[in-house]
Parts: structure tokens; C-alpha cells; sequence
């Protein structure tokens, strides 16, 4: 099926973004490991088939090459997704959307995502914390059951599965991710996938536990 990728993301400003990984990281560090994890993140939706691709951003945000930008609206996060989801709708055409806080997810897996959606409604990403990284729908206009779903908590997967199954919708489950919520998460995640920008932003702003002992120590 014929699909677009919407990347909801926030602006790497410091002091504003990935604040949890505030201590062991400066502000001006989380800003760099966010501004990573975004331009890695764009580089595998480039790579990746699409009929177009937008940046729904919150703060300042260029737009990438061959890319369209739509602003974030509404209150709560819930609000934001299904407004994300509306204004970029297209006819005939499947909608996509990831954040920014899986950086090692693959051209693989959103060409999954978007076969998936060839035979199921939607399609969702489980993330290890309990949250959802990737949800697609075949039909924009069911993002509408997320209105009212609480974001960023233990049960926002469970909870989104559950009102999309309120609307009779069949759903496909892609691999869990891990979120980059955390300075564990960053670090695990940088391990895991080495090479990128994301892992060279890591290993230059993200202390591990031993550095902070020895530094601690001195």
C-alpha cells in the first residue's frame, strides 16, 4: 500500500529536549545526543520508500531536503498525534509516523510497516517501556482514537491497542524498541547499533557509570 512517513520530533535545543538525561548529561550534551538521533532517524526514512515525508516538529526545525514540515498543534501529546495524523492526510495513501527516540530502527523495519499495512488497519511498534515507537494507519483518520490516551506512561501501549481495537480495527505488531528516554537507554542503544551519529553523540556526551564513579572518586 501506498504510504507516507510522518516523524514527530522536537527541536534540539538545549535545556528543552531529552532533560532525563540530565545528570549524567549537560543540557548542551542532551541537545547534541537528540540532534543525532534525529539526523539519524531522517537518514533511514530517506532511505526508506515513501509518497512523502514530514517533519511535525515542535520549536525551530529546518526542513530536510525533499522533506515538507508541519507544526505540532493541540495541548496534550494525544491531541498532537491525531492532529499529526489530520493534517497531513492523504488520499489513498497509508500514514506512518515514528519519533525521534528510536534512532536504531532500520529501513527494514519501516518497509515492514508500511507491507503490514496491506492487510492489516493499522500497525504499532511496542517500545520496552511500555509506549508505542511507530504507528501506522491504513485509514489517517482512525488517529482519531487517540484522543485521550495518556502518552509517556507504562500503559500507552496497552492503552492505544485497546482504542484502536474499539474501533474494530485488525492490527499488525512490529519488534519491540527500546525509547532513548534514559542515560542507560542511550548508552544500551548506542552499543547495540555503533557507527552512527547517534553513537558518536553518545560517546562523547553520555557518561557511562564508570566514568561517573572514577570522576566521583577523584
Amino acid at each position: 500500500m501506498t504510504s507516507q512517513f510522518l516523524l514527530i520530533a522536537k527541536a534540539p535545543v538545549a535545556g528543552q529536549v531529552k532533560t532525563r538525561l540530565c545528570p549524567p548529561c549537560t543540557p548542551d550534551g542532551a541537545a547534541a545526543v537528540a540532534a543525532a538521533a534525529l539526523a539519524d532517524t531522517i537518514e533511514v526514512v530517506d532511505a526508506t520508500p515513501a509518497r512523502r515525508r514530514t517533519v511535525v516538529h515542535s520549536g525551530p526545525i529546518s526542513a530536510p531536503v525533499g522533506w515538507a514540515v508541519v507544526r505540532q498543534r493541540g495541548d496534550g501529546f494525544d491531541e498532537r498525534l491525531a492532529n499529526a495524523f489530520a493534517d497531513t492526510a492523504m488520499p489513498a495513501t497509508a500514514s506512518i509516523l515514528i519519533g525521534m527516540d528510536t534512532p536504531q530502527v532500520t529501513p527494514e523495519l519501516l518497509r515492514a510497516a508500511a507491507t503490514a499495512l496491506g492487510g492489516a488497519d493499522a500497525v504499532l511498534g511496542p517500545a520496552e517501556d511500555g509506549g508505542w515507537w511507530l504507528l501506522g494507519l491504513r485509514s489517517p483518520a482512525h488517529a482519531e482514537a487517540l484522543r485521550g490516551v495518556p502518552m509517556s506512561t507504562v500503559d500507552t501501549g496497552r492503552l492505544t491497542w485497546r482504542a484502536l481495537r474499539q474501533r474494530n480495527l485488525r492490527i499488525a505488531l512490529l519488534p519491540t524498541l527500546r525509547d532513548v528516554d534514559t542515560a542507560d537507554d542511550a548508552l544500551a542503544v548506542a552499543a547495540a547499533t555503533p557507527g552512527g551519529r547517534f553513537a558518536e553523540a553518545v560517546a562523547a556526551h553520555v557518561p557511562s557509570v564508570r566514568e561517573e564513579f572514577q570522576g566521583a572518586a577523584r
